[in-house]
Parts: C-alpha cells; sequence; structure tokens
C-alpha cells in the first residue's frame, strides 16, 4: 500500500508504479496516452480507499438495492391491511414516495422515465394512507392523470389485487388462481415449477389469497381514481378464440366457473399445502427467498389462514421486512426489493483484486471468509429438476438457501480465486462445489438461466394473471456469459460443455454486434459480459464477432466519451440500443470488453477510461442515479448502490495491470 497526498492508503499497482519511473514521452499521442494512464492511475487509488472503506467488519460489502416506491406503498398497504400501521412508519413513508413525484403528478419506475400507471396508483393510495387529501395539488395531479389513462380499471393486475384487498375492486373481476395448482406434477403444464423462482415464491400464496378473497373495511373511499364511477369494474372483451391469449381468458373464465363447484374438502386441504410450502421456504432470517414480495404475501396467505401476528412464523416474518428498510438522512423511510451482499461482495473483490491490491490483503481475506461461510450446502428448488446433483452454490442474498443462483456462484468462485486465503483446501473445496453444481445447471440448449434448468415454458406468460415482467427464467447471454468465464478461469475452456455454452453466445449475437442484458441495461451490459468471456475462453481479439462487438461499442460510444443505456431499450431498440446518458457502471462494461478485446491503446478505450477520471468525485466514488440493474425488462428496474464503485474500478484496473488470468486463457476458434 502507498500513502496518497491525502494521508490515505491506497494500493498502486506494481505496474503503475515502474511506468510513472520510467515512461518516455516521445509524441503527442504518447503523451495523451501516458497522460490518461496517470489519471487513472490517481483514480485507482482513491477509487480503492473508497472501497475499502466501506467493508462491514464481517467482511461483506452491500450497497443500497433502489428500485421504485411500489415498494413502500405496498408496506404501507401490508400494514393496514393487517391493522399494525403507526404513525411514524407512515410519516416516514409517505415523507419518501412524497419525494419521488414527478412534476406531472405520476411516478415512475426508474430516473428519468415516464410515468407508469399502476405504479402512480399505488403511490397515490399510499399518500391517502398517510393523510394527503386528494384536493391538494400534487394528488390532483396524480388522480387526473390516472383518469386520462383508463383508471385503476387499466393497472396491472398486482395492483388491482392490492385495491380488492379493502373493496376498492371487486375479486370476481380478477384473475382466477386456484390453490389446487399445487397438486400439479411437474410434467403437467402450469405446474408451479414452470415459472421462475421469484413468480413461484409469488404465486403460491397468492393461490390462497385468491381463494380466500378477504375483503377489509376501506379507510377512505377511491371514486377519484376511476373513469366511470357508474360502472367502476368494465368487462374487457375477450380475444379472438384462435389466439393464445383468447385461450387463457376463457380458461380464466371456466376456473371462475370451477370456483363455485371447487370440493371445499380439496380446497381446504390444498391451502393446507401451500401453507406448508410456504413455511417449509422460510429462511433461517424469516424472509422468503430474501425478497420482498413473496415475503408479503406469504405473510398475508398465512394470515388469512388463522396464523396471528405472534406466531414465530409470522413474527420472524414480519421483523425481516424491517431489515428491507433504509433511513435517510431527512427521515424518509425506504424499503428496498431485497438486498446483495453476497453479489456486491464478489464484485468488490474482483474490483480490488484488478485495482492491485494484494491477493493476501486482510480486506480480501475477510470478504474470502464471508463469502465461504455463505456457501449453500442443502438442496432447494433447484433440485426438483436435478434431484442427483450435489448442492454447492450461492445466492444473491443474506439468507436464500433455497435459491442459490448460477450467475452469483460464478463470479463468487472468480472472486475466490483473486484471494490468495490462509486455507487453501476449504477453498479449493468450495470452489469445486460451485463449479461442480453450475456445470450441473447447464439447460438443454447450452446456456444458462439464473436459478433454474430450462425453465422456459412458454404458458406462464400467457396467463391472465401474469400482466407483469417475467415469470419465467430462461438462459440469458450475461449468466452464460459470467459461467463459460469461470469454467475458462477453471482450465475447462476444451470441457464440451463450455464449449456448447460458447457456441449459445456466438449464436446469440446480435446483427449489430452486440448481446442481449436480461440482468443488467442492456446491450452495453450484455456486450460487457460476453466479450470478456469468449476471450478468457481463447476466442482471439480478431474473432469476428469481437470485432464487431467492439464496432459496435465504437459506434454507441458518447461524444463525453463515456456510455449509457436507457431502460427504454427494452421496449425500442432501434431508438435506445446503446443509447443514454453516461453512467460510471456502464462505462465500465464497454471497457471491460473493449480491454478484453486488446483495444486497451484505441481512441475508444483511453476516451472512456479518462472520462471515468474526469467524472469521480473527490471521495473517490462516482455518482449515478441511473438504474442500470434489471429485475424484469422494463418492468422492474433496479439501481444498484455499488454498481457505480466496483466496475468503473474494475476497468480502470484493468487498463492499467492488463487482463486477470491472462496466463490461463485458451485457444478457442480462429478468425475467419
Amino acid at each position: 500500500m502507498t500513502a496518497t497526498t491525502d494521508g490515505s492508503t491506497g494500493a498502486l499497482p506494481p505496474r503503475a508504479a515502474a511506468a510513472s519511473e520510467t515512461t518516455e514521452v516521445t509524441t503527442p499521442e504518447a503523451a495523451g496516452t501516458v497522460d490518461t494512464r496517470d489519471a487513472a492511475e490517481r483514480a485507482i487509488l482513491r477509487a480503492t480507499d473508497f472501497l475499502l472503506s466501506t467493508q462491514d467488519a464481517q467482511g461483506w460489502w452491500k450497497g443500497d438495492l433502489e428500485t421504485n416506491v411500489t415498494m413502500d406503498a405496498e408496506d404501507l398497504l401490508l400494514r393496514q391491511f393487517l391493522g399494525i400501521r403507526d404513525d411514524e412508519t407512515t410519516r416516514a413513508a409517505g415523507l419518501f414516495i412524497r419525494g419521488e413525484q414527478r412534476e406531472d403528478g405520476t411516478w415512475a419506475t426508474f430516473y428519468g422515465g415516464p410515468g407508469e400507471l399502476s405504479t402512480t396508483i399505488e403511490a397515490y393510495v399510499a399518500l391517502r394512507l398517510a393523510g394527503d387529501a386528494p384536493d391538494e395539488p400534487h394528488m390532483a395531479r396524480a388522480s387526473a392523470w390516472i383518469r386520462e389513462r383508463g383508471g385503476i380499471a387499466s393497472a396491472r393486475v398486482f395492483t388491482r389485487i392490492w385495491l380488492a384487498l379493502f373493496g376498492w375492486w371487486k375479486w370476481d373481476d380478477l384473475p382466477e388462481l386456484p390453490p389446487e395448482l399445487i397438486y400439479f406434477p411437474k410434467w403437467v403444464p402450469l405446474n408451479i415449477y414452470d415459472f421462475g423462482c421469484w413468480a413461484r415464491q409469488t404465486i403460491v400464496p397468492l393461490t390462497v389469497v385468491s381463494a380466500k378473497r378477504p375483503v377489509r373495511p376501506a379507510p377512505f373511499p377511491l371514486d377519484e381514481l376511476h373513469t366511470d364511477a357508474n360502472n367502476p369494474n368494465p368487462v374487457k372483451p375477450l380475444a379472438p378464440v384462435g389466439s393464445w391469449d383468447g385461450v387463457f381468458q376463457r380458461l380464466d373464465k371456466a376456473l371462475h366457473t370451477y370456483r363455485k363447484v371447487a370440493p371445499g374438502r380439496l380446497r381446504r386441504a390444498a391451502m393446507n399445502t401451500a401453507a406448508r410450502w410456504i413455511i417449509e421456504r422460510q429462511e433461517n432470517d424469516g424472509c422468503w427467498g430474501g425478497i420482498q414480495p413473496p415475503a408479503v404475501y406469504s405473510i398475508i396467505a398465512l394470515h388469512l389462514l388463522g396464523y396471528d401476528l405472534q406466531h414465530p412464523v409470522m413474527r420472524e416474518g414480519l421483523a425481516s421486512l424491517d431489515r428491507f428498510t433504509v433511513w435517510r438522512e431527512d427521515g424518509a423511510r425506504m424499503i428496498e426489493a431485497c438486498q446483495s451482499p453476497v453479489w456486491d461482495t464478489c464484485l468488490a473483490t474482483i474490483a480490488l483484486a484488478d485495482a492491485g491490491v494484494p491477493a493476501d490483503h486482510p480486506q480480501l481475506v475477510k470478504a474470502a471468509d464471508w463469502m465461504l461461510g455463505e456457501e449453500i450446502v442443502r438442496p432447494g428448488d433447484w433440485a426438483v429438476k436435478r434431484p442427483h446433483l450435489p448442492p454447492g452454490g450461492w445466492a444473491f442474498e443474506f439468507h436464500n438457501d433455497n435459491y442459490p443462483d448460477i450467475d452469483d456462484t460464478a463470479e463468487v468462485v472468480l472472486a475466490l480465486r483473486r484471494v490468495k486465503h490462509h486455507d487453501p483446501e476449504r477453498m479449493e473445496k468450495a470452489i469445486g462445489r460451485g463449479v461442480r453444481w453450475n456445470l450441473g445447471m447447464q439447460s438443454r440448449n447450452g446456456a444458462w438461466g439464473a436459478f433454474d434448468v430450462d425453465n422456459t415454458s412458454p404458458f406462464p406468460n400467457r396467463l391472465p394473471f401474469c400482466d407483469f415482467g417475467e415469470v419465467i427464467d430462461p438462459p440469458s447471454a450475461d449468466v452464460t456469459a459470467h459461467v463459460v468465464e469461470m469454467l475458462a478461469v477453471e482450465g475447462l475452456s476444451h470441457d464440451p460443455r463450455t464449449r456448447r455454452g460458447i457456441e449459445w453466445l456466438l449464436a446469440e449475437q446480435e446483427a449489430n454486434g452486440s448481446w442481449f442484458g436480461r440482468w443488467g441495461v442492456n446491450y452495453v451490459y450484455g456486450t460487457g459480459s460476453v466479450v470478456p468471456a469468449l476471450v478468457a475462453a481463447g476466442l482471439p481479439g480478431s474473432h469476428p464477432a469481437i470485432r464487431r462487438a467492439v464496432a459496435w461499442l465504437e459506434t454507441v460510444q458518447n461524444d463525453d466519451g463515456g456510455w449509457g443505456e436507457d431502460l427504454r431499450s427494452y421496449h425500442d431498440v432501434a431508438e435506445w440500443s446503446g443509447r443514454g446518458a453516461s453512467t460510471a457502471s456502464q462505462t465500465g462494461w464497454a471497457l471491460l470488453a473493449l480491454l478484453a478485446a486488446g483495444e486497451r491503446d484505441s481512441k475508444a478505450a483511453e476516451r472512456g477510461v479518462a472520462w471515468l477520471a474526469e467524472t469521480q468525485l473527490a471521495d473517490g466514488s462516482w455518482d449515478e442515479p441511473y438504474f442500470t440493474g434489471t429485475g424484469f425488462p422494463w418492468d422492474f428496474s433496479i439501481n444498484y448502490h455499488l454498481y457505480r464503485q466496483v466496475f468503473p474500478l474494475t476497468a480502470l484496473g484493468r487498463y492499467v495491470n492488463g487482463e486477470p488470468f491472462a496466463d490461463r486463457q485458451g485457444s478457442f476458434g480462429r478468425a475467419s
């Protein structure tokens, strides 16, 4: 470690130290390169100090995970439903929700995005709970905008379910979700394992809610949110019978009829089976899957089945929700949809290693210790499809033993490989289990999804109930790339399973040279994930796929030297692909691809590095209000507050120090 000008310590990469002493400038071009390198070295020092200072004493990192105000609104509605809403919580939530309202009276789902109807309805109702009168200017603007767009009748199903809990919408006018679904064997279409794990954990408790159809006394009417007070629940016409939408709409009508004749004993048994399923999947911290929505609906379902609020399952479930709370300096209260300590910790470890922090640095060792302690060594829901696969992976959250994920497991292995640990045998065994588990989770097409194998049924997305976000978990380029990169580092570039992943990635490249980003925004993320993986697996920088990716990144670089991409690229590819205000995380992703492709000395890379150095704040961090993470493309967006730190530092470190594991890269494919 070397002292910085302010007396703090930073990890000056050895190559950087040597270069600063011996470089001789002979041309204007060389002068620019050296200036950029010097700026990058200084930025690395500041960013390293900042990131090291934010590590928890236990060894983990966690940035705030910011989504949208539906989390806060639904938290208040849950407390109202359970009869536990208090003045302080309501005041703090109202302060936060009010502060997120846009000038036109709406609420968006991401920074700078357009107003969104369901989000605006839920925020409006929450502010009514907080005491805001409907005739106040900010409320009147919101209700007018809601009516202009069809009112409550045009909201998504999940919003109308929340309103039905208080009689603001009729249960008869919601899609039916029978609890008997829990009995469908896994070979039957629309069994619960046809859904992605996040949807599965939400749907099972909602089958109970749908069967019970509870209605609590409404604290106020919502007439101002209907376009027609005399007909607040208009019936929508059915789609043509020959279409998939028409088929599933008629299936829903049949389920409504079945509800009237369903055998009472069967229905009660199904709800009790659902309750057991829910309770068996409650984590040690009281939550479900480490994410807020399944926890909320599970608490409601169990409450409807007679579990009182002092029951240990309920008590711990409610306590877990409090741990999703972020209190701000102004007294506002923001609810995280989930928390990302494993993901943040492995990314931070990689960033610091790339920055030149020694592999045996105490804070990296502590991070490795913590990650090793988070390994999941028991079967979870993934074992339904892979019953004979031994466990050994990592989840995203503090506690989520039922749902380790393939992406985190790959990145944790890559992070552990960067640390010199005092117990190498323990490290090797954990890495071996993680590699084995990831290989066992490969889908039939050669690629990898996030949580499950071959979770590609076309039917769940067709259900009228599923009108919000993704409900299946098909393989994606970004997850597959991270697995391929990990396998390459583990010396498995030539393994047939790795080759199948590489072939799938090459086939998935877009015509313009980019790759779609499922879990990050969007084509910049996909491309920034895939190119380093392909190069690590042995594809030369001259390979046509790599050259097309480089050319695309050069064409979408902003005039200021950075890269950015707006979430609207998920809806309007032609207009928004690779386009948006420059951000630190997305500039980092683009640079990771360029550097892996051998473009370290290119003008595009130099301009990107210069932008990162110029926009760094005095404390070594970067500011990034834009949402660059994805839960569901377009529908649910995330601002990972640590992304702005780890990805720029990783990119700057690789710019100065070169690519990691360069000596391990094999050869695969040739330029043609």
